[in-house]
């Protein structure tokens, strides 16, 4: 079969209303469990990991269905799938209907991220590099938009925030139905042909980066759940907790073309190890933030490593697969990705309600560290092979 792509100003446009949506919900999410329905942050920690571990479900059934069944369907079916959801937490979010609700979004986000990271990969137009960086521009565009509209939504009322993510997923629904109908790349495995193993070298890499990403993501959701929690608790507005987000995005969206244009000049591993060291950093600056400023300082070490690291993990991953693998080891990836994100909250949660912030973000650097030193021997050695 030929290869044909979804042209990448629809798939950019797709990444952007698909987190756009979410991020008109997740930095409110810890807020309203807590503050508004008045549950614990261990119950806010273990709602968000169940809907990250659908998340990852979603991750592992979306890798799988785009290898070896029909991606353009499965598309379609998950973007209506968190659409109907959204559509019941504007009429139902009291406790136990918005945790319910919010678990099924998760499960259709999980599917259709994997699917539009798959199809990126079969793009042949573009460098890998190129593409992944603008998915990501794209990604906090649309974080920006969410985040700097959230807050005044909020005030509002909740259900206009339902409302108006619940439209975004609806555009979505409506550009995928009309673009995303091309044929892709399969091998479809039968019981005559034979499986397809990476290598024990790429294997090992595979599992150093799976592992990184869910350190990574898993500090990460600590600055989308309990850090909104943590600042509020000092006196500052939670409107400037979403002005941090929008600072964030506005910071990639004009920074990345600049990052892209150094990293290109480096080896890919090189780039991620740098971006990954300065993200974990930013934990350590948390420790210290006792006012805005100290917020918005941790916050810029965290966007210029994330620039710099976070977009190439999908690119490194890519660099492993053959044809035959490209949405199962997506999938993989995001699956560690969505695990993290589904572990972070809890962890907070319980740390913060029994220990300390400080002690937290400590954690959160050090194993970001830890583990990236595992790459970085993994990386080595399987250069020394090859």
């Amino acid at each position: 079969m030929s290869t044909a792509t979804v042209k990448l100003r629809w798939l950019l446009l797709a990444n952007l209303l698909i987190n756009a949506g979410a991020a008109f919900m997740w930095p409110l999410t810890t807020i309203y469990l807590h503050n508004d329905l008045g549950e614990s942050l261990t119950t806010a920690g273990l709602v968000l990991l169940i809907m990250s571990l659908l998340m990852i479900a979603g991750n592992y059934i979306g890798g799988q269905l785009f290898d070896r069944w029909r991606p353009y369907e499965t598309a379609l079916l998950s973007t209506s799938l968190s659409l109907v959801a959204l559509i019941g937490l504007i009429f139902w979010h009291d406790w136990p209907f918005f945790a319910i609700f919010l678990i099924i979004v998760g499960f259709g986000d999980g599917i259709n991220m994997t699917i539009l990271n798959a199809y990126a990969t079969q793009d042949v137009t573009h460098e890998r590099r190129y593409i992944f960086n603008l998915l990501y521009m794209a990604l906090n565009l649309g974080v920006v938009i969410g985040t700097l509209t959230v807050g005044y939504l909020y005030a509002a009322g909740i259900s206009y925030v339902f409302a108006v993510a619940g439209l975004c997923y609806l555009l979505l629904l409506v550009i995928i139905a009309i673009t995303f109908r091309v044929p892709v790349t399969q091998k479809v495995a039968t019981k005559n042909t034979p499986p397809v193993h990476l290598t024990k070298q790429a294997r090992h890499m595979l599992l150093a980066l799976c592992g990184l990403t869910f350190f990574v993501y898993a500090s990460y959701a600590l600055w989308e759940s309990v850090v909104s929690v943590h600042l509020t608790s000092l006196h500052i507005p939670f409107h400037y907790y979403s002005l941090l987000w929008t600072f964030n995005g506005l910071l990639i969206v004009f920074g990345q073309p600049v990052v892209t244009h150094f990293g290109a000049r480096f080896a890919l591993p090189k780039v991620v190890l740098l971006g990954i060291s300065l993200f974990a950093v930013s934990f350590f600056c948390l420790i210290y933030a006792r006012t805005y400023t100290g917020f918005v300082i941790a916050m810029l070490v965290l966007t210029v490593g994330e620039m710099l690291g976070n977009p190439l993990l999908p690119v490194w991953v890519d660099t492993l697969a053959s044809a035959e693998q490209k949405g199962r080891l997506q999938g993989d990836l995001n699956m560690a990705l969505s695990l993290g994100r589904a572990f972070g909250p809890l962890i907070g949660g319980v740390l913060v309600d029994h220990f300390s912030y400080g002690l937290l973000f400590t954690l959160a650097g050090m194993s970001i560290l830890i583990v990236l030193a595992i790459v970085f021997i993994v990386w080595r050695r399987q250069n020394r092979v090859v």
